[in-house]
């Protein structure tokens, strides 16, 4: 039996990770530290926070919180949000891509 398991390389904060994840979340993991890593800059941008830590742990909060403001929310499915947001993703490379 083969395992649908396998190693995703990110990288947050310039340091390089290795994730396991199966196939069908590779996307879904790569827009997440994406969107953590941009989070990150405009915590660092804003100058208040100097501590790496802190930085991330910030960032980390305010995504949770948005988190679970969203589910909160009347009428929103989660699964419905990561398949709009990869389709556009897909979109965006597509058009980059032949530029």
């Amino acid at each position: 039996m083969m395992n649908s398991e396998e190693l995703l390389k990110i990288t947050i904060m310039g340091r390089d990770f290795n994730i396991s994840c199966p196939e069908q979340e590779r996307a879904e993991i790569l827009l997440a530290a994406e969107f953590l890593e941009k989070r990150i800059q405009e915590i660092r941008e804003e100058g208040k926070i100097m501590d790496s830590d802190r930085i991330v742990i910030a960032a980390a909060l305010g995504i949770a919180h948005e988190l679970l403001v969203l589910r909160q929310s009347s009428g929103f499915d989660i699964e419905d949000f990561k398949r709009r947001i990869v389709l556009i993703r897909e979109k965006l490379n597509n058009v980059l891509i032949k530029k």
